[in-house]
């Protein structure tokens, strides 16, 4: 039988850790940093490598794919706003939770300042974005590309990347159906495509795992600290993702649909409960639209229209655990984030949700993304990978959460007379 592939990812964290605490104690550091270690920044080079095109894609095919707009005009837009709106607030509580908890904090100054000192060339850079940003609109120059393949050549350039994707796709599906489709195929088979190689990429994840935790072991040298920052920052995401799927969006249906938020929740469950054990939105499509047809009284119409695309674009659970991680990342390696780099995780964070393909671990390839955009080195990343499935299992349900609510407050406002479900 086949190990899933988290137990080998958690097996590979805890034989990097392992591997680190005998270097230490044999004097084995310089074997773990030059012949351990370089092969983690490999795998997550691997990762790098496939943002581009996985978001790229993944948005000129979800944009232009939006071909029942035009039925369901008042629809799609109510729809498409909805979800950004979820996803921001999203982002903003993950940002609030992250600021003040500050897991990072408990690992120790000295070891921080050591780092710091490693990742000076980072620093620098971002001590000269803080002063340039005194501008307030320069921001734009990052949004607006004046050359898209010099964009699509640099990770750090994803707004402008994004930007174009977005226009491209609008394009695609303002020139109507027919002319589209030979575009639309391509982009089908590309998506595909791109999916098969994250999927190669995530298999290679316990030994990436594995050499990257022992790296940080030996960079840490045994700091106890690292282990109770990771410990309060799974807690602090834990948080968020609970606060938005039993506080948030319950308010939401309170105050916008007939349906009263325990019957919502009760409803709802089994949905959540096969989000949480397949780490998969879209494996889970099928359950969620039977939820909201039969158990919810959404309408066909909508049930049809909002659940596949929320399962493509509606990621708040994602982008919670994601803005959280990114900052607890800096916090952890000493690099203080000014307001221009917060605004571009914000913004990155909510567009690239549209992005994040809806398997498991697949946030895993926008976050390396995001955290190059922001000017944090993504072999940051290795503290998180360890203890992320559990994690992941929990956004999952998350997402899911909110693409059922959004779709109960759409078939809310789109019936002219509100049919009451009874409690």
């Amino acid at each position: 039988m086949r190990i899933p592939v988290y137990l080998q990812i958690v097996t590979g964290m805890l034989l990097g850790i392992l591997a680190g605490i005998v270097a230490l104690h044999t004097g084995g550091e310089s074997i773990v940093s030059h012949w351990i270690k370089p092969w983690g920044k490999l795998f997550i080079r691997l990762l790098q490598l496939v943002a581009v095109p996985l978001v790229f894609i993944s948005l000129v095919k979800g944009v232009a794919e939006l071909s029942d707009v035009s039925r369901f005009s008042r629809i799609g837009l109510k729809t498409v706003a909805l979800y950004l709106t979820t996803t921001v607030f999203a982002v903003l509580l993950g940002l609030a939770l992250v600021s003040v908890v500050k897991p990072g904090r408990f690992v120790d100054s000295a070891k921080t300042t050591a780092l710091e000192e490693s990742y000076r060339g980072k620093v620098g850079e971002m001590a000269q974005m803080q002063q340039e940003s005194e501008e307030p609109l320069r921001f734009l120059d990052e949004i607006i590309p004046d050359n898209i393949f010099s964009a699509l050549s640099d990770n750090r350039r994803m707004l402008s990347i994004i930007f174009f994707a977005l226009l491209l796709g609008t394009a695609t599906l303002s020139v109507g159906r027919e002319k589209a489709e030979p575009v639309l195929k391509l982009l089908h088979s590309l998506n595909d495509i791109v999916l098969k190689m994250i999927e190669y990429i995530i298999r290679l994840a316990p030994g990436g795992v594995l050499a990257l935790m022992a790296g940080l072991v030996v960079d840490f040298s045994g700091d106890i600290g690292i282990f109770s920052a990771l410990a309060t920052y799974a807690a602090t995401v834990a948080a968020g993702l609970l606060m938005l799927s039993f506080g948030f969006y319950p308010l939401l249906v309170h105050c916008f649909t007939p349906l009263p938020a325990k019957k919502f929740l009760k409803e709802i469950y089994p949905a959540q409960l096969v989000a949480f054990t397949t780490s998969s939105s879209a494996a889970t499509l099928p359950i969620t639209m039977d939820t909201a047809r039969n158990k919810l009284g959404v309408s066909e119409e909508v049930t049809s229209f909002v659940m596949p695309i929320g399962a493509t674009i509606n990621m708040d659970g994602t982008s919670c655990f994601q803005v959280i991680s990114i900052v607890f990342i800096a916090q952890v390696l000493g690099l203080n984030l000014g307001m221009e780099q917060l605004l571009v995780i914000v913004l990155m964070t909510t567009l690239s949700s549209i992005g994040t393909p809806s398997i498991p671990s697949g946030s895993y390839v926008v976050m390396t993304m995001v955290l190059t955009a922001a000017g944090i080195p993504a072999e940051g990343m290795a503290l998180i990978l360890g203890v992320d499935r559990p994690l992941d299992m929990l956004r999952t349900s998350v997402n899911v959460t909110g693409d059922l609510t959004v779709a109960s407050m759409v078939d809310k406002g789109k019936r002219h007379r509100i049919r009451r479900v009874p409690k």
